[in-house]
């Protein structure tokens, strides 16, 4: 008797550690493609990452830089202060983006020319996101908010 209840809750601990791994297995799988990493320009630049690979790029969009042309196509370039990418985005821009203001984009790099599928402003006149400011304090160009 005592065998039989052993045997029992062996198969259960078992079952349950072959359903844990094919569920830790299946979320990570679901998760491959929602996961974007951050870089800075400086990073982009230092390790350019492969085109197909989707990825945040954050920094100050550069004053004098933002060019509309034909259509929804926007262009401009962001920097941390120690290097500058090019940006592309075709859609419509939030209203409070504009110079020297923080930004991050999702998108990916296409022939040294960062194509952003979606972009994020500041929403207001104090925030910036972590990301922006960390990579900003690393350049030494990061300047605190007056209030």
């Amino acid at each position: 008797m005592k065998s039989l209840r052993k045997q029992r809750r062996i198969q259960i601990l078992s079952v349950a550690a072959v359903a844990l791994a094919l569920a830790t297995g299946l979320v990570g799988y679901a998760m491959r493609d929602g996961i974007n990493f951050f870089r800075s320009p400086s990073q982009v630049m230092e390790a350019p990452p492969p085109d197909t690979e989707t990825f945040r790029l954050g920094g100050l969009v550069e004053e004098g830089s933002i060019l509309r042309g034909q259509g929804k196509t926007v262009t401009f370039r962001v920097t941390d202060g120690g290097a500058t990418i090019p940006v592309a985005f075709t859609g419509v821009l939030p209203d409070l983006f504009s110079e020297n203001q923080g930004m991050i984009g999702t998108g990916k790099l296409v022939e040294g020319v960062f194509v952003a599928s979606e972009i994020l402003a500041k929403h207001d006149e104090t925030y910036m996101p972590k990301e922006v400011m960390d990579a900003l304090k690393e350049q030494g160009v990061y300047k605190e908010p007056v209030n």
